[in-house]
């Protein structure tokens, strides 16, 4: 092959650029830097070294997505720095026992307030990490599909914005950006649940058993709660206490729950359809070679689902079944710590807390397109205590055996008439005794339908209690 010989790199001898440079002047753009500039830095600037430094990037790139659509490790890793930036302490002895003896207590003042047994489930105490290390495969369920979409969705937006010369030096880009995205979409999942790990109290904050068969409470958080608060700590503890034993018992006496609730968020996650349009609208201003860029996009919510109409209804149904937690567990523990001096304050507080959400739940919300919030907790609440009274505690919880007895949201905004629209479906075993014994002596074919038997308080139309 004969060679060809030198020439400025500045451009031909007859005044046309050199193709490299050219590249590398479309890949700058508008950044005010030049080939030259990188030369002086010591970046490589003949096409063969720059092809082996590619090749290298995209190795550590394509590593990072062998796990699937996200880097699992760099966000746990990345989860735990945001829960230690300000320190996270190991839970200590005195910590460990003052736990305890809140749960045991709180055991034992939520026997009469609720149907459930108490479980065999060992209370603990946890650091911020700690929590993060119990609850991560949960996240990872929960966010598996979605980061899936919205990884494929940047890469794709990311790939088509490189220039054709730099996609073929390096080899064809999309194993380097999948893993890019990967990396980036691990740091974001990582920083929100480091946020989460300083927000919440206990392994039930958000509303379901994130570490699924454990309990436990977070000392250094609840501390740092109730600082603003000026009630005392034991108190608190104990609140806290009762709520997360409430939380734990009626998840393990209805194992069906959790499952369920997965479930809906898996349907959810699962039809996220990324809306490419808006991807490559905002793609033009992502720099490929620029991580800070494509982190400040995912940051910004830009890559958040479209949601379908069939997660509208996924949605709704989350939603309602979150708020029929939020409310039962919140009935409950009013009732178990009525006589707790600060209870009140502390109901109002933590209702409003769940009700709003605090910042990296937000953060959590805008990045998966998913917020655990139960919007009518306050309607879920009275619900519950409105049956409680009318049906006593018993056929209250009986509610939660199955998903098709669970109220909707027709039940939510009238209680008193949930129990003429569902019939003998959630009617008591008297109820129950008295229809059918109307039955067999024939009120039911009766024009008035008052029964030949003449008995007045029965259930009509198949109805429970008036």
């Amino acid at each position: 092959m004969t060679s060809q010989p030198p020439h400025d790199p500045s451009g031909d001898d007859d005044g046309r650029k050199d193709p490299f440079q050219e590249m590398l002047e479309r890949l700058l753009g508008g950044s005010g830097m030049n080939p030259e500039d990188l030369r002086r830095a010591g970046v490589p600037m003949d096409p063969q070294a720059m092809s082996m430094m590619f090749q290298q990037i995209q190795s550590m790139m394509g590593g990072a997505g062998t796990e699937g659509p996200v880097n699992w490790k760099l966000a746990l890793d990345h989860a735990r720095r945001i829960a230690a930036a300000d320190g996270d302490p190991s839970v200590t002895a005195a910590q460990r026992g003052a736990v305890e003896d809140a749960m045991k207590l709180a055991e034992l003042w939520l026997g009469e307030h609720t149907a459930f047994d108490p479980t065999a489930v060992r209370p603990q105490a946890w650091s911020r990490a700690e929590w993060i290390e119990a609850t991560m495969p949960t996240w990872q369920e929960m966010t598996g599909p979605v980061a899936g979409s919205v990884t494929q969705a940047l890469t794709d937006a990311l790939t088509q914005q490189l220039p054709a010369e730099l996609t073929a030096m390096m080899g064809g880009a999309t194993g380097m950006l999948a893993g890019a995205g990967g990396m980036l979409f691990g740091m974001q999942l990582g920083q929100a649940i480091g946020g989460l790990s300083r927000e919440v109290l206990c392994s039930t904050d958000i509303g379901l058993p994130l570490a699924e068969g454990r309990s436990a409470l977070l000392p250094a958080s609840i501390r740092e709660f109730g600082e603003g608060l000026d009630l005392p700590a034991q108190e608190i503890m104990l609140y806290l206490a009762v709520r997360e034993a409430a939380h734990v018992r009626l998840f393990t006496a209805n194992p069906w729950l959790r499952g369920h609730v997965l479930d809906l968020v898996r349907r959810f996650s699962e039809g996220i359809h990324i809306d490419m349009a808006r991807i490559e609208e905002a793609a033009r201003d992502i720099d490929p070679m620029d991580p800070s860029s494509m982190q400040e996009a995912l940051s910004s919510g830009i890559f958040a689902p479209q949601q379908t109409p069939d997660q509208e209804v996924t949605l709704k149904r989350l939603e309602t079944v979150l708020a029929l937690v939020e409310g039962w567990v919140h009935v409950v523990t009013a009732e178990s710590t009525a006589n707790l001096p600060s209870a009140g304050a502390l109901s109002e507080t933590i209702r409003r807390r769940r009700a709003s959400g605090g910042p990296a739940e937000h953060a959590f919300g805008a990045l998966v397109g998913l917020e655990l919030r139960p919007r009518r907790l306050r309607e879920a609440a009275e619900f519950w205590r409105h049956v409680g009274e009318q049906r006593g505690v018993e056929e209250r919880d009986r509610l939660w055996d199955a998903p098709e007895l669970l109220p909707t949201d027709e039940d939510l905004d009238d209680p008193a008439g949930f129990t003429a629209r569902r019939g003998l479906l959630t009617a008591s075993e008297d109820e129950v005794d008295a229809a059918l014994q109307k039955l067999l002596s024939g009120g039911y074919d009766d024009p008035d339908g008052s029964g030949s038997s003449g008995e007045e308080d029965g259930p009509q139309d198949g109805g429970g209690s008036r």
